[in-house]
């Protein structure tokens, strides 16, 4: 019998200012957008911008917005893909599997290489690296790769590891998003419209090679068919636009102004490609852009939560890492 795990598997998500103050949140986006994977111009063209006007600009508003998501146990995506962590290893351990589960981010703490850490220390000779980003963008999965392979450069005896892509069209996944839907729908109703709002990428990412773009494109299309809407009812849109350059579109903010102008009486919205809550879901979406929506002529907007701590979502994911385990486990 074994008593020790010898396989891990490390779960990973963007990251959070540890404070929702402009100190804390300086910190955090000169971290996350000095890396050339999320902005992809010459550093001598964009790191003076990035120091001499978009930090000094957007940290103050940023800290603003973290403050109305923050939380007493502190940021929502931390606390959040913590316990999803927790919960994944209640899961396999219900299971009797050896495997080990541990966390990090990407920017900001607990950091990737405390998690790698914590496997090693496990006794871990196996590791899985599973970004919790469900569609693949060289600026999310690929960087988080990349931060691990950098962490691994201080490792003498380098354990296996293998790396899980993506997961845009698993049953599991698309299932458990729609049930989360169907949850909220027979709690509080369901409105006229269901937008999914994914998180937006320049559009050069798209013509350069990501399949970011494709990858959400379909996630939408499955996430509506297991709900049995069609294009009149379900949407996918893109959200979290910045900067002059064209990103990927239709843009979120966009179709709540045209929406509320139409005189939508309620409109639903989820954002499929967040499993936790976050400040773009919860500010970005919930608040402004339910303010949008609503000051442009719209009813209600109702923001359906991210998978976060749901029971079939945590066993959707035990699904994946398992699958992505095949031949260790």
């Amino acid at each position: 019998m074994t008593t020790q795990p010898s396989t891990g598997i490390l779960l990973s998500n963007l990251g959070s200012p540890a404070r929702p103050d402009r100190s804390g949140v300086t910190r955090f986006l000169r971290e996350f957008l000095s890396d050339p994977r999320v902005v992809e111009l010459p550093r001598a063209l964009w790191l003076p911008l990035l120091y001499g006007i978009i930090l000094p600009l957007r940290s103050g508003r940023s800290a603003a917005a973290y403050r109305q998501v923050w939380t007493h146990q502190g940021s929502p995506l931390v606390t959040t893909t913590q316990r999803q962590a927790e919960l994944l290893q209640q899961h396999y351990d219900g299971l009797g599997l050896p495997v080990k589960i541990a966390w990090g981010m990407r920017y900001g703490a607990p950091n990737l290489t405390r998690g790698i850490e914590t496997l090693l220390d496990a006794g871990c000779r196996r590791i899985l690296l599973l970004p919790l980003y469900p569609q693949y963008a060289a600026s999310t999965t690929a960087s988080t790769f990349d931060a691990v392979t950098t962490s691994l450069k201080q490792i003498r005896h380098l354990p296996d590891l293998r790396s899980l892509g993506e997961f845009h069209a698993h049953p599991a996944y698309i299932q458990a998003v729609a049930a989360g839907v169907r949850n909220y729908w027979a709690e509080h109703g369901r409105g006229d419209k269901l937008l999914l709002s994914f998180h937006g990428l320049p559009k050069s990412s798209h013509t350069n090679g990501d399949p970011y773009y494709s990858q959400c494109l379909e996630s939408g299309r499955l996430i509506a068919e297991v709900l049995e809407l069609d294009e009149t009812q379900c949407e996918t849109t893109f959200q979290s636009r910045f900067g002059r350059a064209e990103w990927l579109q239709p843009y979120t903010g966009d179709r709540l102004l045209a929406l509320g102008k139409e005189g939508t009486t309620r409109l639903d919205v989820a954002c499929p490609g967040f499993v936790a809550d976050c400040l773009e879901t919860l500010e970005e979406i919930a608040v402004t852009g339910r303010d949008s929506f609503v000051t442009a002529g719209g009813g209600e907007l109702h923001y359906i939560p991210a998978l976060n701590e749901d029971r079939e979502w945590i066993c959707a994911l035990g699904t994946i890492g398992l699958e992505a385990l095949s031949g260790w486990v």
